[in-house]
């Protein structure tokens, strides 16, 4: 099997396994607790808060733990704009967040805020004047992904972040960094962003645990309520072993981040410059600027079929985000696409395993999809 969906889930590392089996089986203790199996979970938690938050930069104190980056990113919208309301009501953000930015900002507008999503060009991309352009005296909130995770383009982040410094701007910065970590290098200072989200099960940790980043000094508004732990941000008995797991993927990502992303960009190359003399007719959707993510499309064709197809050969990839469950791309649509290269779109995301050999077989079975299908379907 060739698992080339990546930025959907990633297969947990054995380090990440061994960190989560431990603490189920050793450290169950709740983190609460005072006695010595609670503090030995404590513990825990503090080593991987240590671990994540050191691979951006951060002191342990600015990362809390979340559910996965969907409640992180849900935390991060809603709690500043909470807490910023009395300075104003105007937020920005793009037409290509994740749904886990722009479901929430789109409660924000029932409930009375105005949310402005800027378009990105033909390839994904969003330069950091159009961000300039329609920020406002009343903006309080300015959320950008570091990287989509449809067509891998990386929004100039630290950008925006010098912008609004030098406009004076009060307006908050939040990066959904989930696509981001540990494949574009970045620390909290080199992004100024004031609040970053993250997961584990992106980077080869377990699903159900991600964090969220809040600048020393910033407070947010609770969201939930319950016995305080997380500092009260995300208050809830800790999952001590997704927690756990988490750390260790992070540790073991980071030492090898800088040969993964080098692979990952060689392997990603080498797919898009085969297709492009292989099989002309294809579309390279986007600018692919991030090592992990390629996407592709044959115009005229279906997804799901070309999808079904590899996946009866072995081969698994995605029609975009594995939240979509069959709607069309936003993303596309946002791009200005047209509906056959929406239709026809694939996404290829690659880890720290995808080999090149993989990357042969998927071209050579991606040409001769193309072939079968079109005699079946008699074009």
């Amino acid at each position: 099997m060739i698992y080339f969906d990546n930025a959907a889930t990633t297969k947990v590392s054995p380090e990440a396994v061994e960190a989560v089996l431990s603490a189920m089986t050793e450290g169950y203790g709740n983190p609460s607790s005072s006695h010595a199996l609670g503090r030995q979970a404590r513990e825990i938690i503090n080593s991987a808060r240590k671990s994540v938050a050191a691979a951006i930069g951060a002191g342990p104190e600015t990362l809390y733990f979340t559910s996965g980056g969907t409640e992180a990113d849900n935390i991060a919208v809603l709690s500043a704009a909470e807490s910023m309301k009395r300075r104003g009501k105007h937020i920005l953000t793009t037409a290509i967040e994740h749904d886990a930015v722009l479901k929430p900002m789109a409660e924000l507008e029932r409930q009375g805020f105005e949310v402005e999503y800027i378009r990105p060009d033909k390839n994904g991309s969003i330069p950091v004047t159009e961000f300039e352009n329609a920020l406002r005296d009343d903006t309080v909130l300015v959320s950008a992904m570091l990287v989509n995770n449809e067509v891998g383009s990386v929004l100039p982040v630290p950008e925006i972040s010098k912008m609004l410094k030098r406009r004076k701007s009060q307006a908050l910065l939040h990066t959904d960094a989930v696509q981001g970590f540990l494949k574009i290098p970045f620390t909290v200072k080199s992004l100024g962003a004031d609040i970053i989200t993250l997961s584990a099960h992106k980077i080869h940790g377990p699903k159900g645990v991600g964090a969220i980043y809040v600048a020393s000094g910033l407070r947010l508004t609770a969201r939930s309520f319950g016995g305080g732990q997380e500092s009260g941000l995300r208050p809830g008995t800790e999952s001590v072993p997704l927690i756990a797991g988490f750390g260790a993927a992070v540790k073991s990502g980071l030492a090898s981040r800088e040969r993964d992303i080098a692979e990952m960009s060689e392997i990603r190359d080498y797919i898009r410059t085969q297709l492009r003399s292989r099989l002309p007719e294809a579309v390279i959707i986007g600018s692919a600027t991030a090592p992990h993510i390629l996407c592709v499309s044959l115009p005229g064709y279906k997804s799901e079929v070309l999808l079904n197809w590899l996946d009866a050969k072995g081969i698994l990839v995605s029609k975009g985000s594995a939240c979509k469950k069959g709607r069309r791309s936003h993303v596309l649509v946002a791009m200005g696409l047209s509906d056959s290269v929406i239709d026809g779109a694939l996404r290829i995301s690659l880890s720290a395993e995808s080999t090149m050999d993989e990357a042969e077989t998927f071209v050579s079975a991606f040409v001769q999809a193309k072939n079968e299908i079109y005699g079946v379907l008699g074009k």
